[in-house]
């Protein structure tokens, strides 16, 4: 395990009515205040409201940027930045899943400097100061309320960027399960698989972490067991609330310090979503199955063998390596399948038209990556998925 140093600054309101503390959260930090959400579902499950009537009795000054969009886009960025220096902008509040939160993050990053906000996701070492964030979680998945890393779009160049800065991380987030109950099955089970890609990403690397990897078994435990149940039943309160958490801790960064590794299965994603700007989600399981396939080898057999005994179930006594890495391999493709993923990059639109770009750019992506694949690799980790 290497040397790290772990800083979490940010305050969690955990469960059902703690929006009661988002203007005494907001309050520490400013009195003008940018508001940035999607689309109307905020209104239409009363958050709104609620946030607002918190945000007045506070004696907040609320500008409002709605409208962000999933795979959040670099011009509602752009707006977000104008909106926070022509308002005097000193508290950047996301109410939303991670598009929105992801969003709030550049806007912030990006009021302090003059160059145009693609220029941060490009290069977030030009971040010269972070306005406070303070997010309000409304879809379980990125993690963005607890990490400090944002995802940002431009559709006019086929481009999706990660980027990140240590004062990213939300200065505060409430985190009520009740505020996931609308969330659609489809996004839902699309969730759960992103939270389990970004587990995985971490479970698989070079350097060894056992107290890491043991942590990551028992999320993805936590994602297999009340991932399903919550697709069945949307208000199941204890599902919705453990999915949550668990998507917190997922990439808060517990998982990787101590064993850090580039991630493999994102960087292929972000280039099917640059180009056809699909549900992140179910990119990520389509192409999970296909990654491990390629990757497994005398090398990595054993990590796969875990993963089956320890998430899965899978008895491994006296049984050939490779014969329970492939059972563990099928069984996270069939539960992907039991939550109604579509588990082919033809169900979602895609062709072979872009593959050759698209494989070069997340090669490019992959340096100290559990695997470095080729752009030839990505491209037949593509086709199979076909």
């Amino acid at each position: 395990m290497e040397n790290f140093v772990y800083d979490i600054k940010t305050k969690i309101y955990f469960g059902e009515g703690q929006i009661s503390h988002l203007g005494e959260a907001v309050s520490a930090c400013g009195k003008n205040a940018l508001l940035v959400y999607g689309g109307g579902s905020i209104k239409k499950i009363g958050l709104y409201d609620q946030a607002m009537d918190q945000l007045k009795g506070a004696g907040i000054t609320v500008t409002e940027l709605s409208g962000v969009q999933p795979n959040p886009k670099i011009e509602s960025v752009r707006e977000g930045v104008r909106l926070c220096r022509e308002h005097a902008i000193d508290v950047v509040i996301a109410i939303g899943g991670g598009s929105t939160i992801d969003a709030a993050k550049v806007i912030a990053g990006s009021v302090s400097y003059d160059g145009d906000p693609w220029d941060i996701v490009l290069d977030p070492s030009k971040v010269v100061s972070v306005l406070p964030i303070i997010s309000v979680l409304t879809l379980t998945a990125t993690g963005s309320e607890m990490d400090t890393f944002a995802v940002i779009s431009d559709m006019t160049k086929n481009e999706k960027w990660g980027t990140g800065h240590p004062d990213f991380r939300p200065y505060a987030s409430i985190l009520d399960p009740t505020y996931t109950f609308s969330v659609s099955a489809y996004q839902t089970a699309a969730g759960t698989a992103d939270m389990m890609s970004h587990i995985m990403e971490n479970y698989f690397s070079n350097t060894e972490g056992y107290m890491q990897d043991r942590m990551a078994e028992a999320l993805l435990s936590t994602c297999v067991k009340y991932g399903i149940i919550a697709v069945n039943d949307p208000k199941n309160y204890e599902a919705r609330a453990n999915l949550m958490w668990t998507g917190s801790w997922a990439i808060n960064d517990l998982l990787n310090l101590g064993k850090p590794c580039a991630w493999s299965v994102h960087p292929m994603e972000h280039e099917l979503s640059a180009f056809y700007d699909i549900t992140h989600g179910v990119g990520l399981a389509i192409l999970t199955p296909h990654w491990m396939e390629y990757v497994l080898d005398e090398k990595s057999v054993d990590k796969f063998v875990d993963l089956a005994h320890h998430v899965w179930d899978i008895p491994v006594a006296g049984r050939d390596k490779f014969d329970v890495a492939k059972e563990a391999i099928q069984k996270t493709k069939e539960y992907f399948l039991s939550m109604g993923i579509p588990m082919t990059l033809r169900e979602v639109g895609i062709d072979e038209t872009h593959f050759d770009i698209m494989a070069k750019k997340a090669s490019e992506g992959m340096k100290g990556a559990y695997r470095e694949l080729t752009p030839e690799d990505v491209k037949n980790i593509f086709k199979a998925a076909l």
